[in-house]
């Protein structure tokens, strides 16, 4: 039976403060694909906005999604970066995971899960970030976690090292069933 090989689209999503570049970072250097923090594919006024602790709208983040569905479709077109690609992104909406699919081809996601005060810790000890801690709560308001319908999601609680974080994100992509054949075509 011949299988086709798709790049490993990975999407890492959660709120603010979750560790998504975190993990985005360590799955970038243990399947050697190339890997863009979202927060990158903003634009100024966005980062404006955010900085000045305004909360983004919907006409604010479509462009934005679409940037990052196409780095993620354009990372097939790189003869040395044909695995694919990773994005940190919130992701936050099913809406907006429905539209970097469609744009960008299959997609894992790894919805970071955790609860507020966690988050909310960990977003005080950042520092340099533009994005708020006070905006956390309009992030979790707007957060629809992934429901059992979105196949291509996997979740994992960040109550863990980040170590522990990350090997759970290789094992279950090493045993998802929309990216096993890419993923073993990986050497890890």
């Amino acid at each position: 039976m011949h299988h086709e090989i798709h790049p490993l689209r990975i999407i890492v999503m959660g709120v603010s403060g979750c560790g998504k570049s975190t993990l985005a970072q360590g799955l970038s250097l243990a399947l050697a694909l190339r890997m863009k923090d979202g927060d990158e594919l903003h634009l100024p006024e966005s980062v404006a906005k955010m900085s000045a602790g305004i909360p983004l709208e919907d006409a604010d983040r479509w462009p934005w999604l679409d940037r990052i569905a196409a780095y993620l479709k354009n990372s097939e077109g790189h003869a040395s970066e044909s695995l694919g690609g990773i994005v940190a992104c919130s992701a936050l909406k099913k809406i907006y995971r429905d539209r970097i699919r469609k744009n960008a081809g299959p997609v894992v996601f790894i919805f970071l899960d955790g609860n507020a005060e966690l988050i909310r810790d960990r977003m005080t000890q950042r520092l340099g970030h533009f994005m708020q801690a006070g905006l956390l709560d309009s992030q979790l308001h707007a957060l629809e976690k992934p429901s059992l319908d979105e196949t291509d999601v996997i979740s994992l609680d960040i109550a863990q090292s980040v170590e522990a974080i990350l090997q759970q994100a290789l094992k279950n992509l090493k045993t998802s069933s929309t990216q096993a054949h890419t993923f073993s075509s990986l050497s890890i």
